[in-house]
């Protein structure tokens, strides 16, 4: 599962003194995509990437962490394009799920997420002028409003309907896997957890349901969200899509023929296979 990794240890401001750029691992993120050494899918160090010739200025880093020893720190940069000779590439972090180990896919997870806060936040978003980092606080203040900007975070709520021994799963129409999973969508300003799960149970599928249990959560870089996972058992109503979100959903249950698992590091497969029956 994606996760923080055991004996991480999270760090707001960088170290003194710097360790030298040899000794830095690097996380280095364009449009969401991770700069990794190939075939070995493995981190460049800071002075790996500084031969590359692109943009990454000692400025944008933000520290992520001690991982193994090591000091890793995250960076954005709006160039694409590598040394034709070069050893690194860029892999998109859907392709890396169960291609590198969870410990590197977890901090992964936690560093782009802090490049993107970076990158979105070069400028107050009152008054335009050029934000500056904190110390102490994983922060950017504006000196001329003192407007404050924090890592954005945006819970999303998801749900696993039970009906007996059946659950309820949907198709998306907007998710990149094109895959049967528990119904899923964002809170709304001034919305409580459960009443986002009423709201979007009743908007996109048109049930009522009761009984709501806490499953778990797991934090999702695409880009910025907290899944909050729940189950929740059917009270009453007939299946009425969202034509505008859902393109299908149905009970499956005890000799049914399931759906493909979605990917077995997201808090989805998880849910879902603590609740499907044995296999016969």
């Amino acid at each position: 599962m994606l996760h923080t990794p055991d004996a991480f240890v999270a760090l707001i401001d960088a170290p003194e003194p710097a360790p030298a750029a040899t000794e830095i691992l690097a996380f280095v993120f364009h449009r969401g995509r991770l700069l990794l050494h190939t075939p070995q899918l493995r981190l460049p160090t800071a002075a790996e990437v500084a031969v590359l010739g692109i943009a990454v200025g000692v400025d944008r880093a933000q520290p992520v962490g001690l991982w193994q020893g090591r000091y890793c720190q995250t960076v954005w940069t709006d160039e694409e394009s590598l040394p034709a000779d070069s050893p690194l590439a860029w892999h998109g972090m859907r392709a890396l799920f169960n291609a590198v180990d969870d410990a590197l896919l977890g901090l992964a997870s936690r560093a782009a997420q802090l490049a993107e806060w970076a990158r979105t936040h070069r400028h107050c978003g009152v008054c335009a002028t050029p934000m500056q980092r904190t110390r102490g606080e994983r922060c950017f203040t504006c000196a001329a409003c003192g407007m404050l900007a924090y890592p954005r975070i945006s819970p999303a709520m998801m749900v696993l309907i039970r009906k007996g021994e059946q659950v309820l799963l949907a198709m998306h129409k907007h998710s990149p896997s094109q895959r049967f999973s528990p119904l899923a969508g964002f809170l709304e300003a001034g919305e409580s957890i459960e009443e986002a799960v009423h709201r979007e149970v009743m908007e996109e599928v048109g049930l009522r349901v009761h009984n709501l249990q806490y499953f778990m959560s797991q934090s999702w870089p695409f880009p910025h969200s907290l899944m909050i996972a729940f189950t929740a058992d059917y009270l009453d109503g007939e299946i009425r899509l969202d034509d505008n979100e859902i393109a299908e959903a149905r009970w499956f249950g005890p000799g049914d023929a399931w759906p493909e698992a979605s990917s077995s590091v997201s808090i989805s497969a998880l849910l879902v296979r603590a609740h499907r029956p044995p296999a016969a």
